[in-house]
């Protein structure tokens, strides 16, 4: 079938597109929207992470679970928000561990499209979402797609660090080479967890000093 999807993304994919749970994935979607539900991030913005980075262009990987369910927020890159957006709370504890590590501004907004045009990928994985219900479109057939986004990167690119921030998150860690790639764990940012090691786990100073000992430009994380 045809994605919309970046042509670097379409080719190294290409195998699980013609897969059939993929479209079982749009099946699922169309009948959601029969059945009048509103569904986030809006069409054009389901693959806004993979149109942001492309494939040659990933440094880094922040993996999410599912996007915001709240209106307007989603937006297709994990932890992110658009600029005229309140801060959710976990991007907000994102923010003060950036400020507390390097030492950066908190930004006024939310947007971390600058980082995804940079090289990090802000993967959920799971795409989309029912509008007022996280976790709604679990199972419907996403994580096979994005573990296979994962596996992919890892199979055909080297160097690139990944950020498993929470249990779920944590789980993926099997798909990944830990030979060619670099892997920093830590809780998950949100106020139940955050206080348990993600503040001052200092994982965008450690990025950056992996990837340059990988002969990599650094992110610039400031916002």
């Amino acid at each position: 079938m045809d994605v919309q999807i970046h042509a670097s993304w379409k080719e190294v994919l290409a195998q699980e597109f013609q897969k059939p749970y993929f479209p079982a994935i749009k099946s699922f979607l169309m009948a959601e929207r029969a059945a009048g539900h509103v569904i986030f991030p809006s069409g054009p913005n389901i693959f806004n992470a993979f149109n942001t980075t492309p494939f040659p262009k990933v440094k880094v990987v922040i993996l999410g679970q599912d996007p915001y369910h709240g209106p307007g927020q989603a937006h297709g890159l994990s932890f992110s928000v658009l600029d005229d957006v309140k801060q959710p709370p976990s991007l907000k504890n994102i923010f003060k561990e950036v400020h507390a590590d390097l030492g950066h501004s908190i930004p006024n907004h939310g947007n971390l499209t600058p980082w995804a045009e940079e090289g990090v990928l802000l993967l959920n994985a799971i795409l989309t979402v029912r509008a007022h219900s996280p976790a709604s479109h679990r199972n419907c057939g996403w994580e096979t797609f994005t573990d296979a986004v994962i596996h992919t990167i890892s199979l055909q690119s080297t160097g690139v660090v990944f950020l498993l921030w929470g249990k779920f998150a944590q789980e993926k860690v099997g798909l990944i080479d830990q030979s060619k790639h670099a892997v920093l764990t830590a809780p998950h940012p949100s106020p139940f967890s955050a206080h348990k090691g993600f503040f001052g786990c200092k994982h965008f100073s450690k990025t950056n000093t992996l990837l340059q000992q990988m002969g990599k430009a650094p992110i610039n994380w400031a916002l």
